[in-house]
């Protein structure tokens, strides 16, 4: 079910779209670099999991082997129809939770608006589709947070459980443990060819609307502690940062990666973000690109918006796309 159709096109009220217009990964490090360091005189729980390799969530620990997982996400429209912008932005935010291996437990909105502008039934639309989507994940929506905005943006803050000694994070990638992709990419170029033309690549929503609730528990059964998800920095950026701190080399098989319908269309047609290409630019000189063209390297990069989680392991019936082995001259290899 989608709302009504309607003449207002959320898209062109924003000036990116979903996770292409998160700030640059090089640009980001050096913004956070420092933060790291020291902490509260008297904490009142242990941190467990915080900003030094760029983990999808904070962890702090909870009497009992329990942590406390948290994170928020929020973007601007990457689809015109505000229900599914909705259902799109609080689907991304859970997967946080997800990438860790927890569970979400409750999740409070986060809201800019163009109230001038926009009409506050398109507001109420993008929350009804959020708070439909964090239901689905059995996750409790408390209220939130709202500002008048010059474009319209949406996310969550959420707070989910996960047992700590079976935390999954981004520096637990061991050498000879296969590497395995549980979304297709190509959501960046179909979502840039949306945005200009307006064309809606329907394989595209049903992948970003869908949780990761089914593969991080699949993750977890299987032992596996090393993954993050894939989203705004695309593949080959989520891979660089896993590979990095885990001090492994990441081998993908180009020719295993899954895409969407019409991916590789959409790419021809040239519609590629500035944010696919600077995800590129930050991976090069840690990238061994041989063995693909241009074209290809920007699809590995393709900023993406809900992806897969990107797991050091095997889950069934998702594709295996490369393998981990011991730190080589180059952080990732595209072969």
């Amino acid at each position: 079910m989608t709302s009504a159709p309607a003449t207002v096109r959320l898209t062109q009220y924003a000036h990116g779209g979903g996770c292409a217009c998160k700030i640059p990964p090089g640009e980001l490090e050096a913004v956070v670099a420092g933060l790291t360091a020291g902490g509260p005189v008297a904490p009142a729980a242990e941190l467990v999991v915080g900003l030094d390799d760029g983990d999808d969530a904070a962890v702090v620990r909870l009497a009992g082997g329990q942590g406390l997982v948290l994170t928020t996400d929020f973007f601007t429209p990457v689809v015109d129809d505000a229900y599914t912008f909705g259902r799109i932005a609080a689907a991304n935010a859970l997967s946080d939770v997800y990438a860790m291996g927890g569970t979400p437990v409750v999740a409070v909105n986060l809201l800019g608006w163009p109230r001038d502008v926009l009409p506050a039934e398109l507001a109420a639309e993008v929350l009804r589709g959020g708070l439909e989507v964090a239901q689905e994940a059995g996750c409790h929506v408390g209220g939130g947070h709202s500002i008048d905005d010059p474009e319209p943006k949406y996310g969550m803050a959420v707070t989910g459980l996960v047992d700590v000694d079976r935390l999954i994070t981004n520096d637990a990638a061991a050498p000879g443990t296969a590497l395995t992709l549980t979304k297709p990419l190509g959501v960046g170029v179909l979502n840039s060819r949306l945005k200009q033309t307006g064309e809606v690549s329907e394989e595209a929503i049903a992948s970003m609307t869908a949780l990761n609730a089914a593969a991080s528990r699949a993750a977890v059964a299987a032992g596996i502690r090393a993954g993050t998800d894939v989203t705004g920095f695309g593949l080959l950026g989520h891979l660089y940062k896993m590979a990095r701190a885990s001090g492994v080399t990441a081998v993908v098989d180009a020719a295993a990666v899954p895409y969407l319908a019409g991916a590789r269309e959409a790419l021809a047609g040239g519609f590629v973000s500035g944010g696919t290409r600077r995800n590129l630019d930050w991976v090069r000189p840690h990238t061994d690109l041989s063995a693909v063209d241009e074209g290809e390297a920007l699809l590995l990069a393709d900023a993406q918006t809900s992806g897969g989680l990107l797991l050091g392991g095997e889950i069934p019936g998702s594709p295996v796309i490369g393998e981990f082995v011991p730190r080589g001259e180059h952080t990732v290899v595209v072969r």
